[in-house]
């Protein structure tokens, strides 16, 4: 039997402050939206996360 966390949230990367709020996530403010996904893809690559984009200015970087 394989006890453990398996699925998680990373981070978090935002071009807008107002849609996230502080918690136990990692949360990074990217200047435009072509930061906002070099950063997401950066983040993606070196935790083996998969980039979701929730279509409110947010991505979030989720470990499977």
């Amino acid at each position: 039997m394989d006890v453990g966390i398996k699925e998680y949230i990373i981070a978090i990367v935002t071009i807008d402050p107002e849609k996230v709020s502080s918690g136990g996530v990692p949360v990074f403010f990217a200047k435009d939206e072509e930061e906002r996904e070099r950063v997401s893809l950066y983040i993606a690559k070196v935790t083996l996360g998969m980039i979701h984009d929730l279509h409110n200015g947010c991505y979030i970087i989720v470990r499977h």
